[in-house]
């Protein structure tokens, strides 16, 4: 089985975990980089990003190789916005077809609850069920033992879901 993870990362929590899944399980990673950078510091951080997540933005990505009848299995890592996912990741969502694959979720966010965002990933991913999934709070920005293990469990559930074990 093959498997990517395809992620969005503004201030680098998520490629943190991203990179650790990815050396764990050998996927392929595929960053998501919009034309046009959201500002990743200050009060206009927020405006600009939840205002994006609630006109359902979807921003020009730069390029990057992703073909979905290459991968068995594809993990959607994005922070959380305005309780739901990214612009950069809802235009992935809506340029791929998912159909079919077997989705695993990586959220991260600075507290609060999770789950309205790993919804709507699921439903915008037409996922019928979610594979794995996985909430962190600032992974990179405030290391914890309690996130380092939670990374770790997850990379063996892909690894088991790789294997066919799963």
């Amino acid at each position: 089985m093959k498997t990517a993870i395809v992620y969005y990362s503004l201030q680098g929590n998520i490629r943190y975990v991203a990179e650790k899944v990815s050396k764990e399980t050998g996927a392929d990673l595929i960053e998501l980089v919009p034309v046009k950078a959201y500002p990743d510091k200050g009060m206009i951080k927020f405006i600009w990003g939840g205002s994006a997540v609630t006109f359902k933005k979807k921003p020009e990505l730069e390029p990057y190789k992703f073909d979905a009848a290459d991968y068995d299995l594809v993990i959607l890592a994005t922070p959380v916005w305005a309780s739901s996912f990214t612009p950069p990741m809802r235009t992935f969502l809506e340029d791929n077809d998912l159909t079919g694959k077997k989705i695993a979720v990586i959220v991260t966010c600075a507290g609060g609850d999770t789950s309205k965002c790993i919804a709507a990933l699921k439903e915008a991913s037409k996922a019928e069920g979610l594979a794995a999934e996985m909430s962190l709070i600032d992974p990179k920005d405030r290391p914890s033992e309690e996130n380092e293990k939670k990374i770790a469990e997850f990379a063996a559930k892909i690894r088991k879901l790789e294997d066919g074990n799963g």
